[in-house]
């Protein structure tokens, strides 16, 4: 089978200040680095990131307009603190897209691809007996990106990615208290369904993975 080609981030010194800030920001908070109700400052990220006020202040309106973060009436900005009722809201909605995406995605489901798949998930569970929570959901976020590429879908994967961002820093908060020592089981259903080509089988682990896994979390 054809190798996947591979797509090389955006070269930082060639990102305006304002991108900078937002593409590092919105990765803070998709990884969850940050926690809930985490406040933030224009002050305090220009120093950070070695900017001025104005294009922190135009990284942080964006991702205001993302749900990355959330401004109050007396401008004061912090990460969101979602509710379970929100957190099962937006588990549903992976529900619909991700399941679409991997089935979209199966066709172009390569061996090189599934190596790839694998050796994240290999990190994924690392990170689990460390108990490291961030470089749990960093690596969590990259085996489904990975093969969400594949599908070839850029506005449902740029939905997905938006209720990534929204649940960052929960799953961080969430993650942290649960300390659990044994990784999901459904990375490898996953795996297993894109080895035998198995479309409603690889439907089902996702969907599975999403809702099972986001239950667990909030018990």
């Amino acid at each position: 089978m054809n190798r996947a080609p591979r797509t090389l981030p955006p070269d930082p010194s060639t990102l305006s200040a304002h991108d900078r800030v937002y593409r590092s920001l919105r990765t803070q908070v998709m990884h969850g680095q940050l926690l809930p109700g985490q406040s933030l400052t224009l002050r305090g990220l220009g120093k950070e990131f070695g900017v001025s006020m104005t294009p922190a202040r135009e990284a942080v309106h964006r991702l205001v307009a993302e749900g990355a973060l959330s401004m109050s009436s007396s401008g004061r900005v912090a990460t969101p603190e979602l509710t379970t009722e929100r957190i099962e809201e937006l588990a549903s909605i992976r529900a619909l897209l991700e399941p679409e995406m991997g089935g979209r995605a199966l066709p172009r489901a390569h061996l090189a691809l599934i190596d790839r798949m694998e050796a994240i998930n290999a990190t994924n569970t690392d990170a689990v007996l460390r108990g490291d929570a961030v470089t749990y959901i960093r690596t969590n976020l990259e085996f489904h990106r990975t093969l969400y590429l594949r599908a070839q879908s850029p506005a449902m994967l740029a939905m997905v990615e938006t209720i990534w961002l929204q649940l960052g820093p929960t799953m961080r908060a969430l993650y942290s208290r649960l300390r659990r020592n044994s990784p999901p089981p459904y990375h490898r259903m996953i795996l297993a369904a894109l080895k035998a080509g198995d479309e409603p089988g690889l439907r089902l682990a996702l969907r599975t993975d999403v809702t099972q896994g986001l239950r667990h979390l909030t018990q």
